[in-house]
């Protein structure tokens, strides 16, 4: 018999309008739930006692209720995550067939807590909430009736663990994640999945990466800038489409990691360990002039605090981008923080643009790719975004 939490009056219309989270305030505060441990399993009800589902709990947490099925009844088993589990992976074969994806996305795919990436026969995976974490016998054993699992990768090192209250811990679960290669948009790529950001790859990029190809593949000696690198999956992308990049990060093992893949690919990039707000600095005072100027950083706005100081940096981010785009050159501004939705980023875009003296046309709006589906009740599921521009 699992424990049941019960509802403040009038706070379940957000849970049945379908968003998956209640609030530490919106439940009765009664002693038992004091002696629950984080990420219990419970049902929760309403104050006149209407069941409303299944999901975790953790006291501790702000986001204190997590909702798993809306079945008060069932059993969140082995059975429970292979159902779930093998409807996400139809839907990521469906438009990336290959096994080489973002397997699991959290709440999108009613998984509260869990981040999966898949690289073939390479599971990286984040437990990040209490109730998650608990759950790992049976996951993994659904993981392993639907997929050849040799390699396996815990990230336990997310901000998210210690708003949870869990430690901190990067373990290799089975085989060895140190490289690994994967195949993205009929390019092979090589990362590692034990050390650098979040589960090893940003395939939630793929689609930009494709769509930036084809534009640098319309000039005939295409001149490209390609900010926060990472891995190269930006860089190598264009570069396969004979465009010379200049690939700047700051990190030396993610550059080692870009050129290890550049070289699979029989193509070369000119790589920069630096500050890119450095590195753009400079090139503008060599008035340097490039036709792709690409900028993916990591969240400018961790959290609501940083949020204006988060976005008077996509603002001098855009003006320095401008500034070394050649006339009729695209400028390319990414935003991963969910704090700042895309009007915002649009509103500091503009005045970034402004601000180096030119004029903008917006050609596309990018997004996260459909292996990291949004869920239309929760806007923090939909953190990605950016800007396509073509410069005077």
């Amino acid at each position: 018999m699992r424990p049941t939490l019960t509802l403040n009056p009038g706070s379940d219309r957000r849970l049945r309008a379908g968003h998956p989270w209640i609030f530490s305030n919106e439940i009765r505060s009664v002693a038992e739930n004091k002696t629950l441990e984080p990420g219990t399993l419970c049902n929760l009800q309403t104050e006149k006692g209407e069941l409303l589902g299944v999901g975790s709990y953790n006291r501790h947490a702000l986001i204190a209720f997590r909702l798993f099925d809306r079945n008060a009844e069932v059993k969140i088993d082995a059975d429970w995550f292979e159902a779930r589990l093998a409807r996400a992976m139809e839907t990521r074969e469906c438009v990336y067939p290959g096994g080489f994806y973002r397997w699991a996305h959290s709440e999108s795919d009613g998984l509260p807590g869990l981040i999966m990436d898949r690289y073939g026969d390479a599971i990286s995976v984040q437990l990040n909430t209490a109730g998650m974490d608990k759950l790992r016998e049976p996951l993994f054993e659904a993981m392993d009736r639907l997929a050849d699992v040799n390699t396996l990768v815990l990230r336990g090192d997310t901000p998210q663990r210690e708003h949870e209250g869990l430690g901190l811990e990067v373990e290799t679960l089975r085989g060895d994640g140190t490289e690994i290669e994967l195949v993205e948009n009929g390019l092979p790529f090589v990362t590692t999945l034990t050390q650098g950001q979040k589960t090893g790859w940003f395939y939630d990029q793929r689609d930009s990466r494709a769509l930036l190809a084809s534009l640098v593949s319309q000039f005939e000696e295409p001149k490209v800038f390609d900010g926060y690198c990472y891995a190269g999956g930006f860089a190598i992308a264009m570069a396969t489409q004979g465009a010379q990049v200049t690939a700047v990060d700051r990190s030396g093992p993610a550059l080692e990691l870009a050129q290890q893949s550049a070289a699979m690919n029989e193509v070369e990039l000119n790589c920069i360990k630096a500050d890119v707000f450095n590195v753009l600095e400079r090139a503008a005072q060599n008035k340097e002039a490039y036709d792709l100027v690409n900028l993916d950083p990591p969240a400018f706005a961790k959290s609501k605090k940083s949020l204006r100081q988060g976005l008077r940096g996509y603002r001098k981010l855009t003006r320095m981008g401008a500034d070394i785009t050649g006339p009729g050159g695209f400028l390319v501004v990414h935003s991963c923080s969910h704090h700042v939705d895309l009007n915002a980023l649009t509103e500091q875009i503009a005045r970034g643009v402004a601000d180096a003296g030119r004029t903008a046309q917006v050609l596309f709006t990018l997004g996260a790719a459909a292996d990291h589906p949004g869920m239309p009740q929760l806007p923090e599921s939909q953190y990605l975004k950016g800007l396509v521009m073509r410069l005077d």
